[in-house]
């Protein structure tokens, strides 16, 4: 079969990789891919927001099925397009993508079905959300409304922080139209737990929890950023907190989705906080997560094609999915400055030394004219070890990425300590 992954980061690198593994794909393309997808996959030079582009050239090239891993392609209808021309594709239609694409709509959804989440205000008028912010409880959580690249969350400390972070949004167009409705909300405390899961609708399938590390600097210091590593499993996940979110979020939530009349297909993302009241929605997304999918899907046993055709079919309830008893850890390497200003063109070496004992993932790389790789974005790489005991799989991602170099490269140094804590 001639399968498209549509996306040219991390986490499509790792999905590329995961697919090579079933005997049933005959031809793996992928656009834009990038660098590393290069020797994975065929690079098809369409930009995963280019839907109409998309569509067509699936169509033309008669692929059999088509995998939408980014947000944005999900959230503008690509799915939908597909569908339009007989192909069938891995991920929700636009209906049901607004889960992600609208945190306005996600709260709704949890407000009218009772799904425990943070208590939250919606506005559309930055003169209310201001004047609401200025005497709100802090800390305070001001959200964009739409997609932002994972960097429209910000976390206030002080009224002050929130009143700039609502000027800022719906004002000053910081992230454009995504922030022309803001979504404030309390802050809740606890460990955060990252939760994919295969559904087609009615039966949900949970992979390996996992434990994103959002902030720039050790010790969870500096600027959000899209994430700068992940590990799996998260030891905060134990059976009893998965079975309260199965039936208090997991179950609830599709089952809302049916009731709103647009039924979840393909990879459902849950953002977890396990708060004193016990586990709550953070956020949701629409797709697999980047980087929690470079960690997660190594430890997948199960044909992962198969897997997401039963999601498009209606049959996952007789699919096998499968995952292994050990642990993951991915470091993300990335250009100096990130995720503020940063140079691009630096020639990466050391990739094959990784490689001995590790996983390397292309997350902005590209090849020049003589087919030497460079950096060509803020997240450049990420290095999965696996191993049978997290602490080993730590271990194991640090000695590869080791290897690694170029110029103005950074990287925390603490991926992981926070769960090896929680296992003392």
């Amino acid at each position: 079969m001639k399968v498209l992954v549509v996306g040219g980061g991390g986490r499509e690198h790792a999905i590329v990789k995961k697919l090579k593994e079933s005997k049933e794909i005959t031809v793996l393309y992928c656009a834009p891919g990038n660098g590393g997808i290069a020797a994975d996959a065929v690079c098809v030079p369409i930009k995963a927001t280019d839907v109409e582009a998309l569509a067509e050239y699936a169509a033309r090239e008669q692929m059999d099925y088509v995998v939408v891993a980014p947000d944005d392609p999900l959230c503008m209808g690509l799915v939908d397009r597909l569908s339009g021309r007989g192909i069938p594709a891995f991920g929700p239609d636009k209906a049901a993508a607004r889960i992600e694409g609208s945190k306005v709509f996600a709260k709704d959804l949890m407000r009218r079905y009772g799904i425990p989440t943070a208590r939250y205000e919606a506005f559309d008028d930055a003169r209310k959300a201001l004047a609401y912010v200025a005497q709100a409880r802090c800390p305070i959580v001001v959200k964009a409304d739409g997609l932002a690249l994972g960097k429209g969350v910000l976390i206030c400390q002080t009224n002050a922080e929130a009143e700039a972070a609502v000027d800022e949004m719906m004002r000053g167009g910081r992230f454009g139209a995504s922030g022309s409705r803001v979504v404030v909300e309390e802050f809740l405390e606890g460990p955060e737990v990252s939760v994919l899961c295969f559904t087609d609708g009615t039966t949900i399938r949970p992979m390996v929890a996992s434990m994103d590390h959002k902030r720039a600097l050790d010790g969870d210091e500096g600027l959000n950023t899209g994430g700068m590593g992940v590990i799996a499993p998260n030891p905060y996940y134990t059976p009893e907190v998965a079975q309260r979110c199965m039936e208090e979020i997991f179950l609830p939530t599709l089952e809302a989705m049916r009731r709103e009349g647009c039924p979840f297909r393909g990879c459902l993302y849950f953002g977890l906080m396990i708060t004193a009241d016990g586990p709550k929605v953070i956020e949701y997304n629409c797709r697999f997560g980047d980087p929690e999918t470079q960690a997660v899907l190594p430890l997948m046993q199960s044909d992962l094609f198969a897997v997401m055709r039963a999601t498009t079919d209606g049959t996952l309830e007789r699919a096998e999915v499968r995952f292994s008893g050990g642990a993951s850890c991915c470091v993300v390497l990335a250009s100096g400055g990130y995720p503020k200003q940063y140079e691009t063109g630096k020639p990466i070496t050391g990739i094959a030394g990784a490689e001995r004992n590790a996983c390397v993932y292309h997350a902005g790389t590209r090849l020049d004219g003589d087919g030497n790789v460079l950096t060509a974005g803020g997240r450049v790489l990420g290095v999965t070890a696996v191993a049978e005991t997290l602490p080993e799989a730590i271990r194991k991602a640090y000695a590869a990425a080791d290897h690694i170099h170029f110029d103005g490269l950074h990287r925390r140094s603490d991926i992981g300590a926070r769960a090896l804590k929680a296992l003392e």
